[in-house]
């Protein structure tokens, strides 16, 4: 009856149950956090942007330590992964009682901490404990878990707003949820770091003389700053800059958290399947794919902005492609990172690419915040230039496909010599 999900050992589905738990806390704020921090706390779009920036800009610091961490003796994945629970349960209490700008900040560098660690010490984990033949199928099914927590808790958090208004408890509720998975990882997961102990400084700069690896990061920062719009932009140009929403300025809380949970049920649903249908198509080419849709959908984001009607059919229709753009996305990212990484590199590979979602995260919420922030030069134009981006990230990839091909033959050449 079950034998369509995939075969993976006992600890990847431990840990995507804890990942299960940890997403429906992050589902609680996702919609929510700068609609709060604008709407009810006043502060203003800008400097919610500067705040949340300000976590791209800690994470930076804890990527690269996390590099380190993952790959030393004392501390690898699993000390990694409880001590980014623990700090990111912290900024979540910090978060829910954010009355000033200093302690908003603070909540968002300690988040950008936390949230720094926990994705090389998970890839590098779910890296250790796949082969090649069934690692796209095992990071599709951390999407998998993803998004249905992010489905259940954004539900959950729309239909609790909807009625209380009290968004403070949802941050802490998020923090309880960060503390639970630490408890999982303890009880249940093992070290897997399996290679040996190196000089620090020649591993990362072995990483860095890597061309393929540098081109594709340089592409990937252009997929989390698109990622970064998502979750911090967006759900407050939905609520203030849609003219024909269901309210007066666009649409509602309730409604947004309806966009959102339509996305997340089409990634659950579709997520292996289309993982599958794909398996066959290399991945910079399911890269490419992704960044078209993703530039289809910010141009409806645009349209919808501007139209005189139609405006629902055409955001529920974006959300709809970028539901599709991540599917194909995350799998088939992280699975060309696993093959361009050595064994005993692993984590400073999955740090790099890791350092991207800091970079996006930096550069892409202060851009938004300060777009929205001047409607008359910017404001609904903020998509058009987004989709140029993408452009810029569609050559880049390209220049990574022909970088792979040369290597390849190379390869081929030195062995028949």
């Amino acid at each position: 009856m079950l034998d369509w999900l995939p075969q993976l050992r006992r600890e990847i589905w431990i840990l995507a149950a804890g990942q299960l738990l940890l997403y429906i806390g992050q589902g609680f704020t996702l919609v929510y956090a700068s609609i709060y921090f604008v709407n009810e706390l006043g502060f203003s779009p800008t400097q919610v942007g500067l705040a949340l920036s300000s976590s791209g800009l800690a994470g930076i610091v804890g990527r690269f330590w996390s590099g380190y961490s993952i790959d030393s003796e004392f501390w690898g994945r699993r000390r990694t992964l409880m001590l980014s629970a623990v700090i990111t349960a912290l900024a979540c209490f910090c978060l829910a009682f954010a009355n000033t700008f200093g302690v908003l900040v603070i909540g968002n560098m300690l988040l950008g901490l936390g949230v720094s660690l926990y994705w090389p010490a998970n890839l590098s984990v779910t890296t250790d404990l796949t082969t090649v033949e069934n690692r796209t199928e095992a990071f599709a099914l951390t999407r998998l878990v993803d998004n249905l927590g992010l489905a259940l808790g954004a539900l959950l958090a729309g239909q609790y707003v909807a009625m209380s208004g009290n968004y403070s408890l949802l941050f802490i509720l998020k923090g309880l949820t960060y503390l639970l998975f630490a408890g999982v990882i303890y009880a249940a997961i093992e070290e897997t770091r399996q290679s040996r102990v190196r000089n620090v400084w020649q591993d990362w700069w072995q990483a860095l003389r890597d061309r393929t690896l540098l081109t594709y990061l340089s592409a990937n920062v252009i997929f989390t700053i698109y990622a970064a719009q998502h979750t911090s932009s967006l759900p407050l140009y939905l609520a203030n800059f849609i003219p024909h929403g269901n309210t007066d300025t666009g649409f509602s809380e309730q409604w947004i958290s309806y966009f959102f949970v339509w996305q997340v049920l089409l990634k659950i649903v579709l997520q292996l399947p289309i993982t599958r249908l794909v398996k066959a198509i290399n991945h910079i080419s399911i890269l490419l794919i992704a960044l078209v849709l993703w530039s289809i959908a910010f141009f409806f984001f645009w349209l919808a902005g501007v139209a005189h009607n139609s405006a629902l059919l055409i955001t529920i229709s974006a959300f709809t492609l970028i539901a599709l753009a991540e599917i194909l996305y995350s799998p088939a990212g992280i699975s060309l990172l696993g093959e361009m990484a050595p064994l005993n590199l692993r984590g400073i590979y999955f740090s790099l690419e890791s350092q991207c979602w800091s970079i996006g995260f930096t550069i892409g919420p202060a851009l938004g915040g300060w777009a929205l922030d001047h409607p008359d030069t910017v404001g609904v134009n903020l998509w058009l230039f987004l989709i140029i981006g993408g452009g810029i990230a569609g050559i880049i990839l390209t220049l990574l496909k022909q970088q792979i091909t040369t290597g390849s033959e190379t390869d081929l050449a030195v062995d028949g010599l």
